[in-house]
């Protein structure tokens, strides 16, 4: 579900890195992504606590810090590479650690969901 709702800011983002490849980054992708994430904390979350008549309780949440702790090293990673390591442009090393990362993350999913 969440693929299907952040598929357009997505689809953005990698369309202007795509045509904007070797140049500094354009303002339109990071701002989809973090938008789209702010809005799916926020909102999503709202809605959620919103629609059920009474408190459930959640035993496993494994998944939950781990994608939690990525979420925010994921802002910290964004941080990284548009301000300090090279401003304003994501390198091709760049671009590959984050999908390396990307694939840490499913995995270390993925596990936490089979280890419980």
């Amino acid at each position: 579900m969440a693929l299907g709702s952040s598929a357009p800011e997505i689809l953005l983002s990698v369309i202007e890195a795509l045509q904007n490849f070797g140049k500094p980054a354009g303002p339109l992708g990071a701002s989809t992504i973090v938008g789209s994430a702010a809005f799916n904390l926020l909102v999503i979350s709202a809605v959620a606590i919103v629609a059920v008549d009474e408190p459930k309780k959640v035993n496993d949440v494994g998944v939950f810090a781990v994608t939690s702790i990525m979420s925010i090293f994921a802002y910290f990673w964004l941080f990284c590479c548009l301000i300090i390591r090279s401003e304003g442009v994501v390198t091709l090393e760049e671009a590959w650690l984050t999908i390396v990362f990307f694939v840490l993350l499913v995995i270390m999913a993925f596990s936490a969901d089979k280890y419980n």
